[in-house]
């Protein structure tokens, strides 16, 4: 939230927020006191207000109704919102120290890739938005805010979580993770949170508590509402789904409990130091061999530069290119004359590529071509190419996937508990004070 909003509150607060309007009845001499807005939470030396909760809460609850998820009581369902808002707050403060910002035309840019998700144009989005009851301003804050704490997310956690070889060895040398790799599970969480260096009292509450809430669950109760009523998990508000995971994905203490479950079956407590979690399994599936089509290529590069113009670099490789038509040499030609002095000294080759290997602008040319082709001379960020696609094959390429896979679910899995810890200081040590009563 803005700091200008924090002093035009108060303002309001010194003047007098609830201004007063003439009574309709004019026998009555007392003004009536209209409420206009009131701060509801103080956050460190930012606030919340009442309309701020209620645009929130109307918004969580129009996307659990379109989920078809059961409700829980107002006011349980406002403290949760609330909350949420209250930790997205401490970011965003956190993410204004540190100078992480998003300017308009990076917001822009997502906008309109929204909008294109759902086949519109922004100004359509926008119209659609609007006829819905939700105010477009209001909508591209929200957005600008979930790119800041993003942002933050990585600069505090993701790039400072390091992942060894050792440890992607012993990843995969582990039947269990092996396992956890080729089966993916759809999870729902539940987290009875504990704070930083709890007392033994506040941990037998907070045991006491998840018991309670096992109990309620394994005699019928729906997980989802349970989820949104109770559990301080990022995704409560979410009925606690944390969507498709492999077993590599999941907190450590989750991954060996998940993988003996069946689908439908929700699972004891599990301790963490951020408390008691209760898991369920909604669904599971098989994982496969990883086929890849491989493309084997070769180029030639002209860089541009002082002395040679975006002209003379296209023209030049229009000159080879007929060269090699007309039975010259493409790897003799890639010697004495590419500027990528690592391929060239293979004759112009680039070996066997998957998918991804080279730039987007490198690949489509590269797609568009039958082997034994020769593309016309094209640009990307690294000068002026032609390139020839000699082979195709389909590839096994299981082993280097689930190793580069392996690496990355450690990864994820270490940053998600940083984050949550991370979360969990950052509330502990802030100062939050409720103004309101249920």
């Amino acid at each position: 939230m803005k700091s200008s909003l924090f002093a035009i509150t108060l303002c309001l607060l010194l003047a007098g927020l609830h201004a007063p309007f003439a009574s309709a009845d004019q026998s009555d001499s007392k003004p009536k006191i209209v409420e206009l807005d009131r701060i509801i939470a103080v956050v460190n030396d930012d606030v919340i207000t009442q309309n701020e909760l209620k645009k929130q809460v109307r918004l969580i609850k129009d996307r659990l109704s379109r989920q078809q998820t059961q409700l829980p009581p107002e006011n349980v369902l406002r403290r949760q919102v609330l909350e949420h808002m209250v930790v997205n707050h401490l970011q965003l403060q956190v993410a204004k120290r540190l100078g992480i910002r998003v300017d308009d035309d990076q917001l822009n840019q997502v906008l309109n890739n929204i909008a294109r998700q759902n086949q519109l144009t922004l100004t359509q989005f926008r119209a659609l938005l609007q006829k819905e009851g939700y105010d477009f301003a209001d909508f591209r804050e929200d957005i600008r805010h979930q790119m800041i704490i993003s942002r933050l997310h990585k600069r505090q956690i993701d790039d400072k979580v390091t992942v060894t070889d050792q440890e992607v060895d012993d990843f995969l040398a582990n039947k269990a993770a092996n396992k956890g790799m080729e089966e993916e599970y759809h999870l729902a969480h539940i987290l009875i949170s504990l704070p930083e260096a709890a007392t033994p009292a506040q941990i037998q509450a907070a045991q006491a508590k998840a018991q309670k809430v096992l109990d309620e669950l394994r005699n019928g109760a729906d997980f989802s509402q349970t989820a949104i009523a109770v559990s301080s998990g990022q995704q409560a508000l979410k009925g606690g789904d944390l969507g498709w995971r492999k077993a590599g994905q999941l907190p450590t203490p989750f991954a060996d409990v998940v993988t003996k479950m069946q689908v439908g079956d929700i699972s004891g407590l599990i301790r963490s130091p951020s408390g008691f979690h209760i898991i369920k399994l909604l669904d599971k599936r098989s994982g496969s061999k990883h086929i890849v089509k491989q493309t084997l290529a070769r180029h030639i590069l002209i860089r541009t530069n002082e002395l040679v113009s975006n002209d003379e670099a296209r023209q030049r490789l229009e000159r080879l290119r007929q060269r090699i038509l007309n039975g010259a040499d493409f790897g003799q030609l890639a010697r004495a004359n590419s500027d990528d002095k690592v391929s060239a000294a293979n004759g112009g080759s680039l070996g066997w590529l998957n998918p991804g290997d080279v730039v987007p602008r490198f690949e489509e040319v590269m797609n568009g071509l039958k082997p034994g082709e020769i593309s016309q001379p094209f640009r990307t960020r690294f000068g002026w190419h032609i390139v020839q696609v000699m082979a195709r094959r389909n590839y096994d390429n299981t082993k280097d996937f689930q190793r580069s896979q392996a690496r990355e679910l450690l990864h994820k899995r270490k940053a998600e508990e940083a984050l949550q810890n991370w979360l969990r200081q950052l509330r502990d040590e802030a100062y939050v004070q409720y103004r309101f009563n249920d």
